[in-house]
């Protein structure tokens, strides 16, 4: 029977690997090792559990049953053993070592240029890592030890995660220009009734907020799925009639040349958007204090700070 002498991380970790990628020259990449050596540390683990992981050909890799379950396994060791590093990291100084920070599209090109700077005068040996992706994938980071933190905006899709509140972004209208609400310095969400609205592709947790609200009030979606809030604003800037939401945030950059009509919205929707983690991470305590310093930094504090 096979013993824990038997098995390493390093074996482990190449299995994940080529589970990700489905392959193994590209998982020996991934590694930084060759594609011999990858091959013979994975035959040698097969041969160890008595299971076969891979079902590989000239064409494709598969993982076998047998593989799909111990492949989670190894991931949640990976894990584990990960979270024993950052401990120790914790203890000596929890700010130093690299940081994987994983930020969702709709809050990374107008938050990040403010807050990293911040983050980086504030904490000079942390070294920050950024992932953007859509929400699905960050929680999957996190749970499977690839990120350390998320921003991202509150949602009951996020599971079981730790979280300390960064701002509240409202939602405003972007119209174009000569729409007539333009005329009003805010609009209703009973205006929206019967508008042609663009929203995001699937997978955007604000296409999910946007969508739901556009519901509610009667709003009409286009037959078009953008892949990002810059789309939105393009295409309602070429004045075909159709209107989007956008998160406050945003508006700076993607109507920086006034070309759009941004107008509030009332009563006034909004997303909550906050750092999260997984519990029990062991750096939670420097993540609150990230947390800090990006409150501090938000873009829409610092300029309330500076009219003040």
């Amino acid at each position: 029977m096979a013993s824990l002498n038997d098995l390493t991380l390093r074996q482990l970790e190449y299995v994940v690997a080529v589970a990700d990628v489905l392959g193994f020259r590209k998982a020996a990449e991934r590694c930084h090792v060759s594609q011999p050596a990858l091959s013979a540390q994975i035959q040698q683990l097969e041969d160890v559990l008595g299971v076969k992981l891979f079902e590989r050909d000239k064409r494709r890799v598969m993982l076998t049953q047998a593989g799909e379950e111990l492949v989670s396994r190894a991931r949640r060791v990976l894990t584990e053993a990960g979270d024993i590093l950052s401990a120790a990291s914790r203890l000596s100084d929890p700010f130093a070592g690299p940081l994987q920070l994983g930020v969702i599209p709709t809050v990374a090109p107008y938050v990040l240029p403010e807050v990293i700077p911040a983050v980086t005068k504030q904490y000079p040996q942390m070294r920050l890592r950024l992932r953007e992706e859509k929400t699905e994938l960050l929680v999957r980071g996190l749970e499977e030890g690839r990120l350390d933190a998320a921003l991202v905006a509150l949602d009951p899709e996020l599971g079981d995660v730790e979280q300390t509140v960064i701002a509240e972004d409202a939602f405003v209208v972007a119209l174009p220009p000569g729409h007539p609400l333009a005329k009003k310095k805010q609009v209703q969400l009973r205006d929206l009734d019967e508008e042609n609205v663009l929203l995001l592709e699937d997978g955007h947790c604000f296409r999910s907020q946007a969508l739901a609200l556009c519901t509610r009030v009667g709003a009409r979606e286009v037959d078009f799925r953008a892949t990002s809030l810059t789309t939105l604003a393009q295409m309602v800037m070429s004045g075909e009639g159709s209107i989007t939401l956008l998160p406050a945030i945003s508006v700076p950059l993607e109507n920086r040349f006034g070309q759009l009509e941004v107008r509030p919205l009332t009563p006034s929707p909004s997303r909550i958007l906050a750092l999260v983690w997984r519990p029990g991470y062991p750096r939670a305590g420097a993540l609150r204090a990230l947390a800090d310093t990006m409150r501090a930094a938000w873009p829409a504090r610092r300029e309330a700070a500076k009219r003040g």
